[in-house]
C-alpha cells in the first residue's frame, strides 16, 4: 500500500490519466489542486485506488470576530 499527496500522484502518471482513475474531470482535478485542498490518494495492494481529503473539524470555517 503506498499513500501519496494529489499533486504528487498527479504529477507521477499525469493530470489527465490520475483524474480518470479518480472518477473526476481533469478539470475537477486541476481546480483541487490549484486551490490547495488536501487529499491523499491511496494504492492498495490489489491495485484498487482511493482518495481522501482531510479537513478540520467542524468542516465551517470560524468567523472572525469584528
Amino acid at each position: 500500500m503506498r499513500r501519496m499527496k494529489l499533486s504528487d500522484f498527479a504529477a507521477e502518471i499525469g493530470q489527465t490519466k490520475a483524474a480518470e482513475m479518480l472518477g473526476l474531470t481533469q478539470g475537477a482535478l486541476n481546480k483541487a489542486l490549484r486551490v490547495g485542498r488536501e487529499i491523499f490518494v491511496t494504492e492498495h495492494d490489489d491495485g484498487s485506488i482511493s482518495a481522501e481529503e482531510l479537513r478540520p473539524f467542524p468542516s465551517q470555517q470560524k468567523t472572525q470576530a469584528a
